[in-house]
């Protein structure tokens, strides 16, 4: 999922969102009821509890890791090659379902981190099952054995039930979760051969899709920065944090209907992503 709350965004005064015809989402009003906004507080309370649970479990030092920007002390801005795509293929091989084998450099480092922060704001993570081979999938086996039982803890059939899910984390007959992290760019903060830290800024989406969910399918942004390890030939989380956007001024959108966001969800897949 994508495991950030809304962030605010700037009161401009002549920015607008429309929402669709009919109240798709249950009958929410135009301007937003009290129960929409409970709602809203509810998500946005649940979400910040996952993120101090990882922030805890997640505590350690620093990796070691050397400033190659190249950018230390000058002011200079980032060189133009730092945002073009390299266009090279992230990996070749997947074990478990998870992309594996990403090349030993920085550009494989933003393309691990990229594709760890699909996975881990994926709805796999609301299920113990999937979630628990995400997390050994991810992370070190140090940094996986201290956050699986946070996560658990986290990930409780209460919180669960806020989201409109059940104990397993499946949603209600005739709707549909959603919970998706989509990068829009990586970096490269720090590398070495032995670690790297890089950040992925990232939209997510999460919700329910439903003619009754009073949690309607919103957005978020942030941004995700993972310390990394070069361990067993592949590049591991160690240790990694969240914060607030940068997130751009909402354009003039028609809000989609419930039914629309469930088919989109369902016809459109993910991809793998490369730096």
């Amino acid at each position: 999922m994508s495991l950030g709350d809304e962030p605010g965004y700037p009161e401009t005064g002549h920015t607008r969102t429309r929402l669709p015809e009919g109240d798709p989402y249950g009958g929410a009003s135009r301007r937003g009821g009290r129960s929409s906004s409970r709602s809203l507080v509810t998500v946005v309370g649940v979400v910040v509890l996952l993120i101090a649970a990882i922030a805890f479990a997640n505590r350690g030092g620093d990796d070691g890791s050397s400033d190659t920007t190249g950018n230390a002390g000058n002011g200079s801005g980032p060189a133009t090659s730092s945002t073009a795509a390299s266009g090279t293929k992230p990996v070749e091989t997947k074990t478990d379902g998870i992309p594996t084998g990403y090349a030993h450099s920085a550009q494989g480092a933003q393309s691990a981190a990229a594709n760890y922060a699909v996975l881990l704001g994926s709805t796999g993570m609301f299920n113990k099952e999937s979630r628990h081979w995400i997390v050994d999938g991810l992370y070190t086996s140090t940094a996986a054995a201290k956050l699986q039982n946070a996560l658990d803890t986290a990930y409780s059939a209460s919180f669960l039930g806020k989201l409109g899910l059940d104990a397993s984390g499946n949603a209600p007959q005739g709707s549909t979760f959603v919970s998706r992290t989509v990068p829009v760019g990586t970096k490269a903060e720090q590398y070495s051969g032995a670690g790297a830290k890089v950040s992925v800024w990232y939209m997510g989406l999460i919700g329910m899709s439903g003619t009754s969910s009073t949690n309607p399918v919103t957005t978020t942004w942030k941004t995700w920065t993972f310390d990394l390890q070069w361990s067993g030939g592949d590049w591991k989380i160690s240790t990694d944090s969240q914060t607030d956007g940068p997130a751009p001024v909402p354009g003039d959108d028609q809000a989609a209907t419930s039914d629309a966001i469930s088919k989109a969800v369902e016809q459109y897949g993910g991809f793998t992503y490369a730096r």
